[in-house]
């Protein structure tokens, strides 16, 4: 009997992590839903929503000591809808559905893209500089689309003006997903070690500064990284061809 007890126990799941791993899933099933409704505005807040979930989930886990291989596929299939499929069909009806097949193709780069992304990362994971990301993060991509289209809602922007603009910028965060540049991971930043006050007064000055105007800073944040990772890779190639060039 408590051989049989033990082996039903290790059939089950944890579930304080996993349900963050749910809210992030819902938030993205609910980006979707809300931009065939029209509320647009809120289909892009549920896709930033959801990425702060994603985020706890890895760490609530770790922290909890309740790390598993079901939590890591569920978490792969959560992001796939969440940052591939959600942000891929709410541009697609914001600002593509009167581009015929252009727009459905700019769509698809995008979720393509995020499942290609995803699928090298977790055949990575052991092997991958922790430093560095290869290709842009999915979460990243879908909040440049997400971040975009509250920015022009927030302006008043025609959807219809800025469409062949929203394709080019879809189509790239689909291809930066796949692409080689490296990104950084900020993996390297220890935040329980100490840091001067005014590291800290400026962490709160640049929250509230993003607070203020999150519609424009999470927009200009997240494109600033997604432009990182060309910068970085020529920065670092450059280096690497002026040690080999020193070298006798």
């Amino acid at each position: 009997m408590i051989t049989e007890k033990r082996s039903i126990r290790r059939r089950g799941i944890y579930l304080l992590p996993n349900l963050f791993t749910t809210g992030a899933l819902f938030s993205g099933f609910y980006a979707i839903t809300s931009a065939m409704s029209g509320h647009f505005e809120t289909a892009a807040i549920a896709i930033f929503v959801a990425m702060i979930l994603d985020g706890l989930d890895g760490r609530v886990a770790r922290l909890t000591n309740t790390e598993s291989e079901f939590g890591v596929q569920y978490d792969s299939l959560s992001d796939m809808v969440s940052f591939g499929v959600a942000p891929g069909l709410v541009m697609y009806l914001w600002a593509f559905f009167s581009l015929g097949k252009l727009g459905l193709f700019a769509a698809f780069v995008h979720t393509a893209g995020g499942a290609l992304r995803l699928a090298r990362f977790n055949t990575q994971v052991g092997t991958a500089d922790k430093r560095y990301f290869q290709g842009l993060p999915s979460p990243a991509a879908a909040a440049v689309l997400a971040g975009f289209i509250w920015f022009c809602l927030d302006r008043g922007y025609n959807p219809e003006s800025l469409s062949y603009i929203a394709v080019l910028l879809t189509m790239s965060t689909g291809l930066l997903m796949v692409s080689n540049f490296r990104y950084s991971s900020f993996k390297e930043i220890d935040l329980k070690g100490k840091v001067p006050f005014f590291v800290a007064i400026s962490v709160m000055l640049g929250i509230a500064f993003i607070m203020a105007q999150p519609q424009t800073m999470l927009f200009l944040l997240f494109l600033a990284y997604a432009v990182s990772g060309p910068v970085i890779t020529l920065i670092m190639r450059r280096r690497k061809r002026r040690m080999q060039a020193h070298k006798p």
